[in-house]
């Protein structure tokens, strides 16, 4: 495995040289994971982990459970994403599940190695921030669909947002790159499956959805109005 490789894969590492990520690399700061298999908690609620979490590879999802244990997703991780806890720095994944959805590479930084790595790469501080910032508009943006639009506005402004971020072009759609099942997109949305499945049949009949089993496309002119694409792979 190319350390050094994987290292600027990472969103905060991305921009520096491969002398500076050596350099980083050197300070044995960065603690790295083994595969970790689909479906496996990362952590719960009752095993919040300490130290900051990079994703190398794969994608992970963060949930909560209401008091009828019905999931409700935060958000999906994949490459280059940051998530964790330190009493200096936190990404709010405190009390929630985090699960592979694919097999996962991780590597981790304690507090001490986090702190240390401030003091030598002080712009990386920086990068940190954006990506809280980022993390926190995302938040926001959910809070503000729950709040003011219905169930058919949320589903596609939650398609918009994960073809955005996932999203494959072909054909005049976006194949959103994760398996979704209607099931997902209720949990995503704090919704019923029933209500979501009514929505998604009224999209697909109107041409602006495809939907098979476990994976969902969005008409690409849906996508164009709803958000701007940062970036499709």
């Amino acid at each position: 495995m190319n350390k050094l490789w994987y290292l600027s894969q990472i969103s905060i590492f991305e921009e520096m040289s491969r002398e500076e990520i050596r350099e980083i690399d050197q300070l044995d700061t960065i603690h790295h994971f083994n595969w970790i298999t689909k479906n496996t908690f990362v952590q719960t609620p009752e095993s919040t982990r300490e130290g900051l979490y990079f994703v190398k590879e794969g994608k992970l999802r963060l949930y909560k459970l209401n008091d009828n244990g019905k999931q409700f997703t935060l958000g999906i991780l994949t490459r280059g994403n940051i998530f964790g806890e330190l009493n200096s720095f936190s990404f709010g994944t405190r009390g929630v599940y985090i699960e592979t959805m694919e097999s996962s590479l991780l590597c981790t930084m304690s507090e001490p190695q986090f702190e240390r790595l401030m003091i030598n790469r002080p712009q990386l501080a920086l990068k940190f921030l954006k990506a809280l910032s980022d993390r926190l508009k995302e938040r926001e943006d959910q809070l503000e669909q729950l709040a003011l639009h219905g169930l058919r506005e949320r589903v596609l402004h939650l398609l918009s947002t994960l073809s955005a971020k996932f999203g494959v072009i072909q054909d005049g759609y976006a194949l959103i790159d994760l398996p979704l099942s209607h099931q997902e997109i209720a949990n995503m949305l704090g919704a019923s499956r029933e209500a979501v499945s009514s929505v998604m049949s009224e999209l697909a009949k109107e041409g602006l959805v495809k939907i098979s089993r476990l994976s969902v496309q969005l008409a690409v002119t849906i996508l164009e109005e709803s958000i701007p694409r940062n970036s499709t792979h």
